[in-house]
């Protein structure tokens, strides 16, 4: 029997390799015969850049950069085998998970570390960079990340502004005199799980900005902002930055179309394609996936969905194993899903199910009956 094994992480416990062999081991104790393939899996967010770079058989290179608070830190990235691609996580230089709580202030925050990253790959000789967006800090419109990149940008005195959050709203002209992309030809795709637009009720202030540290007036300043840009965008630039996604890491989906003239794509629609997933469930007669929290955030794009939706069309019989699962039966068998196995169960508390994620996977998956 072939089994393909595709899950992703079990955040804050087993990298997306890792859980392969706790699925594999399991496996292997209830019968030794099994032809097992490992597909380590992402979304689009955090571990994609490793995952992409391990597939390109390429290498991981790390480099000083400026974290979300200019402070300086070393961040990595990877290049493919062949030198030609760049795979970048915003998150790497201008993420939250980088700033203490108290830290957290978009007002202040910048993507100029992003920028970095981006700048080091170009001057490596890559002719196309993927950037995945999300789990940032920052609410700049990628200003930060243009700055580094040679950008220059201007308040109505012709005096040169820090590219963070709360400039915005003093933004009056762009100069791209020093832009490195201007006489570059270099390709940009973008990883996207969001439809959220630049500003407004449904913009990345009024959503995100609270969870990055912003109070209530911060918040109302940071939206005027996004909207003085996207007029500077659309009156100097002669460029529509207002579209769903735009208001993905803090208007970065904005800078990224504006700067990058980049092309986006869902995360988990880019990495199925990039690991050439179908051709490994057609090879399977079961696919197993799984993740840490199996949610309503499950049936917008994550790995589970993504790999399920794909095995179904092919008529494959699919099983998830989560850490927890929060979706309505109903729920799970829309996604396409045959079984769910959890581990926080009335014997196993989220808290054992977090510290012995291994031992307690290769268990759960040696008890199924294939």
């Amino acid at each position: 029997m072939n089994i393909l094994v595709a899950p992703d992480k079990f955040k804050g416990s087993l990298s997306a390799k890792e859980a392969c062999a706790a699925i594999e081991r399991g496996l292997l104790k209830s019968d030794s015969s099994l032809s097992i393939r490992h597909m380590p899996m992402a979304d689009g967010g955090e571990g994609t850049s490793e995952l992409l770079t391990e597939h390109s058989k390429g290498t991981l290179v790390s480099i000083k950069v400026s974290d979300p608070l200019f402070r300086k830190i070393t961040a990595s990235y990877g290049v493919s085998g062949d030198g030609s691609t760049a795979f970048i996580e915003m998150a790497r230089a201008s993420g939250l998970a980088l700033l203490t709580k108290s830290e957290r202030n978009p007002l202040k925050t910048s993507t100029y570390g992003t920028g970095e990253l981006i700048a080091d790959a170009i001057n490596r000789g890559v002719e196309k960079i993927v950037l995945t967006l999300g789990g940032s800090a920052t609410h700049d419109a990628g200003l930060g990340m243009a700055a580094a990149l040679g950008a220059e940008f201007l308040n109505q005195k012709n005096e040169i502004l820090s590219p963070t959050g709360e400039n915005l709203i003093h933004l009056d002209k762009i100069q791209f005199d020093k832009f490195i992309l201007t006489h570059k030809k270099l390709s940009f795709l973008v990883l996207c799980d969001v439809d959220n637009e630049l500003y407004g009720e449904n913009g990345a202030a009024l959503v995100y900005a609270p969870q990055k540290g912003a109070d209530e007036e911060s918040v109302r300043l940071l939206d005027a902002g996004l909207r003085n840009f996207e007029r500077v965008a659309r009156h100097q630039c002669k460029q529509e930055v207002n579209f769903k996604g735009a208001g993905a890491a803090g208007g970065l989906g904005a800078g990224a179309q504006l700067f990058l003239k980049a092309q986006f794509f869902k995360g988990i629609d880019f990495i199925l394609q990039s690991l050439q997933t179908e051709e490994q469930i057609q090879w399977a007669d079961l696919v197993i996936t799984g993740e840490g929290k199996m949610d309503t955030q499950t049936l917008s794009g994550k790995v589970v969905m993504g790999v399920a939706q794909l095995a179904t069309r092919y008529n494959k019989p699919v099983m998830a194993i989560v850490g927890k699962n929060e979706l309505t039966q109903e729920e799970i068998i829309t996604l396409g899903l045959k079984e769910v196995i959890t581990l926080v169960n009335d014997k196993t508390t989220q808290t054992e199910a977090m510290t012995n994620t291994s031992k307690i996977i290769t268990e759960r998956i040696s008890m199924l009956s294939i």
